[in-house]
Parts: structure tokens; C-alpha cells; sequence
């Protein structure tokens, strides 16, 4: 039996530069979607499949997310003083207690495995998740809750996958598939953003992770993949020597947050889902269809 998942990992170092000039100070991770932050979705995510710690790997300009999930003293005394009840209720739920909330630097942009890798000694020799917030997922159950009861039956390293069009996958980490069980896919290799003719399938990693501890020996060899970048697709593949690697086909709708079409959407299609905003939002996409 796998040891519980109580840490989660969530890369923000990233510059956002499909998104400027709106990135140019404020982080994409800070990006709303409705009324919330792209990694305020993230966080209530990792809440909801029991997640006790959470670790930011920053980067600069990366501080607002800091304050977003701190207490925040002149506006609650604002909202208390004007009675504002269900405002301070929204900002309350945010905070987690002191201690669960972590944050670490990466220095220098070298990649998502690089970014996982400096939140080694805050993980330690325990499975922990990674999630990232450009990935949004709209599911009646949590996407990395769905993860986590399955990775208790199989253990290992668990990514989570969709389908894809094979000429999509350059842009993707694509699965070796070995055997489908259901919605679990055991996997004998990884392979990072192939040419699509050389795709060994079109089951695609999106961001949403658990792994193991041996996953930081490998990252820490510092090997460039795809991109000139550490890939942690390339330390998962390396573990599979010593860990079985299953990806996942979880049941919701991701939504590409680190495109301006997919992040549209992710607000059109969130929207909908609010009974204060759905006939508002349908009225409006009526006016210009």
C-alpha cells in the first residue's frame, strides 16, 4: 500500500510571456478565471484531495502570490466595518495554517524538473504531487482526488493523460503505452514533445502529477531534454527501472489556461457552472455568435 499524498508542489516560476502585457508585473498564475486566481483553483484542487502542505517553487516577481494567500489586515477590518460577511468569508477560506504554505526560489528558468527539483528538501522522502495551474479542470470530482484513489491501488508514479491529435503531440509529454486497464494506462516509457510521425501514441501528459521521492536522484544528474530544458518527463522515464508509471484518464474537461483561446474558454465554460452568472454568460455568447 503507497503512503498517503499529504504534499503538493506547484511551479510558479514561470514568466507568462504568451500573456503579456498583462504578465509584464503581475504573475499568470494570478491570471482570474471568474472570480478566482488560476492558482487559487490549483490550491482548492490539492484542498480538496487532502493535501496538508503546500510548496511554491518562485521565482521573481512571483511575491503577489505570497500575499494572495496571506492575511491581509486592513481589508478584512475594511469588509468587518462595513459588514461586508460574505467577502470576508471568500478571503478567510484562502488561508491555510501557519506552516502549510511554503515557499522556495528557482533561480533561473531551467524547466518544470528543474522547478520540482528545488522543492526537494521541503518534500523529502515521502510521494507528493504536482500540480500546474495553467491546467485547469472542470470535474465533478476533483481531477488530483480521482488521482490520488487510484495511485493508492497501483503506487508508483501517476501523471495524468488525455487524447490528443497526433499532430499535437510536439507540444506535449506522450506515453509509451504498455497496457490499458480501465482508466489507468501502465506505461513503458515517456517521451517529451516528439514529432508527431514519431509519437509512440496520442496519450498526452497534462499538468497533474504524483510522484515519488526517487524522481529528485534523477532530476538532480541536471541533464538537458527537449527544449534545452530539464524535463521531468525525462527523470519519470528513468524511473521506470525502479517504479511502474500509470497515467490516468480522469473524468472532467481541462482547459489550456496558458493559451489566451483556452483561458477564455476556461472562463466562458466556469461561468456557466454559476447560478449568478450562467444566463448572463448564455445571453451574452447569444449577442455575439
Amino acid at each position: 500500500m503507497s503512503k498517503p499524498i499529504r504534499k503538493a508542489v506547484f511551479p510558479v516560476g514561470g514568466l507568462g510571456t504568451r500573456f503579456l502585457p498583462a504578465t509584464k508585473a503581475m504573475p499568470k498564475e494570478m491570471l482570474p478565471v471568474v472570480d478566482k486566481p488560476l492558482i487559487q483553483w490549483a490550491v482548492e484542487e490539492a484542498q480538496q484531495a487532502g493535501i496538508e502542505q503546500f510548496i511554491f517553487v518562485t521565482g521573481r516577481g512571483k511575491t503577489v502570490i505570497e500575499d494572495h494567500f496571506d492575511h491581509a489586515f486592513e481589508l478584512s477590518e475594511t469588509l468587518a466595518r462595513r459588514g461586508r460577511e460574505a467577502e470576508l468569508l471568500a478571503i478567510a477560506e484562502i488561508l491555510e495554517e501557519p506552516g502549510q504554505v511554503v515557499y522556495t526560489r528557482q533561480q533561473r528558468p531551467q524547466g518544470l524538473g528543474h522547478a520540482v527539483w528545488c522543492a526537494r528538501h521541503l518534500v523529502g522522502d515521502e510521494p507528493f504531487a504536482v500540480l500546474l495551474a495553467d491546467d485547469l479542470v472542470l470535474a465533478p470530482v476533483p481531477c488530483l482526488k480521482q488521482m490520488v484513489s487510484a495511485h493508492g491501488e497501483v503506487g508508483g508514479n501517476m501523471v495524468a493523460v488525455i487524447d490528443v491529435p497526433r499532430e499535437q503531440a510536439r507540444r506535449y509529454g506522450i506515453l509509451d503505452v504498455a497496457e490499458e486497464k480501465g482508466a489507468l494506462v501502465r506505461a513503458r516509457g515517456l517521451v517529451e514533445k516528439p514529432e508527431p510521425a514519431d509519437a509512440p501514441s496520442t496519450l498526452a501528459v497534462i499538468g497533474r502529477y504524483i510522484l515519488g521521492p526517487e524522481v529528485f536522484r534523477h532530476l538532480a544528474r541536471g541533464e538537458a531534454g527537449a527544449g534545452g530544458e530539464i524535463q521531468l518527463t525525462d527523470a519519470m522515464a528513468a524511473c521506470l527501472v525502479e517504479v511502474p508509471l500509470h497515467g490516468f484518464r480522469f473524468q472532467g474537461r481541462r482547459f489550456d489556461c496558458g493559451s489566451k483561446a483556452g483561458f477564455l474558454e476556461a472562463n466562458i465554460a466556469f461561468a456557466l457552472e454559476r447560478d449568478d452568472l450562467r444566463d448572463a454568460v448564455r445571453r451574452i455568447c447569444r449577442d455575439y455568435a
